[in-house]
């Protein structure tokens, strides 16, 4: 399935379709069960490669993945559970006794940047009260398949995996001014089409996502606003960027293509001035 959005763009990279299957893709790229990964770090090595990544709920890499990706809150599979959780999120462990005794129980098993972070934490919300309401306010679920499946889109059909949820975008800062413009332009009723929360680089793509597909107005999830998740896609570039869209959002954006203003020449000439400026 070719995208004449990525085509229009000049996408670098082809977009990712994120499905949900009953069965593993042969040869499909993935975590040993129990092992920690990043799963942005195999999103972009989809994106590069072409190549297939798939997941259950043995193989999600780290927490916030399996929460992500749609196994259920496995945040209570953390060390010390959600209270730990919220405490390494925001604002540490070291000063709480229970987080104390965890980090003692793990110190022979935590690597260094783990341990700093458990202890010490990452400092992205202010404090554990905040995350908790954080956690809350993810639409957690476990979906109704056992793999969740990252496919170049390009390599789909019609036929063969029928459980399409969401496509994934990779881009640059005016290819996303070009989205949300053409996600506007894709709406039959006027309203918000693009949503920037802050949350996982996975559960951008996907939980996230999944909730925008059965809402009546769908909108489209801007990701990589992730400071974790950007350290695992950095070989992307520097200056990337993700668009998530309900699969039904994305072929209204398909159609919406014909006689927009890719067409016009204030895109063009923004075209040309790129070209320009790789050329200094």
């Amino acid at each position: 399935m070719e995208s004449k959005v990525a085509r229009a763009l000049g996408l670098r990279y082809e977009p990712v379709a994120i499905l949900w299957e009953d069965e593993r893709p042969g040869g499909a790229l993935g975590f040993k069960p129990g092992r920690f990964g990043c799963v942005m770090s195999l999103f972009a090595a989809v994106a590069q490669t072409g190549r297939v990544a798939a997941f259950d709920r043995e193989t999600y890499g780290c927490w916030g993945g399996g929460v992500g990706l749609g196994f259920g809150n496995a945040y209570r599979a953390f060390p010390g559970g959600e209270a730990c959780f919220s405490r390494f999120l925001s604002s540490g462990n070291a000063t709480w006794e229970t987080g104390q005794a965890q980090a003692e129980a793990l110190k022979d098993s935590m690597g260094k940047e783990f341990a700093e972070n458990f202890l010490k934490g990452e400092g992205y919300l202010r404090g554990p009260e905040q995350v908790m309401a954080f956690i809350q306010s993810l639409p957690i679920r476990e979906i109704p398949a056992r793999y969740v499946v990252f496919a170049p889109l390009k390599d789909l059909d019609g036929g063969v995996r029928t459980q399409k949820k969401v496509v994934t975008f990779l881009v640059n800062p005016d290819q996303l001014a070009a989205l949300v413009v053409l996600a506007h332009r894709a709406k039959e009723t006027p309203g918000e089409a693009v949503a920037a929360p802050w949350a996982a680089g996975c559960q951008s793509i996907s939980i996230l996502s999944y909730y925008e597909a059965e809402r009546e107005n769908p909108r489209a999830i801007l990701g990589l606003v992730d400071i974790s998740a950007r350290s695992h896609v950095r070989k992307l570039g520097a200056d990337i960027l993700s668009l998530s869209v309900p699969f039904s959002m994305f072929l209204a954006m398909e159609d919406a293509l014909e006689g927009s203003f890719v067409e016009r020449s204030t895109w063009k000439s923004l075209l040309s001035k790129k070209e320009e400026a790789g050329r200094l």
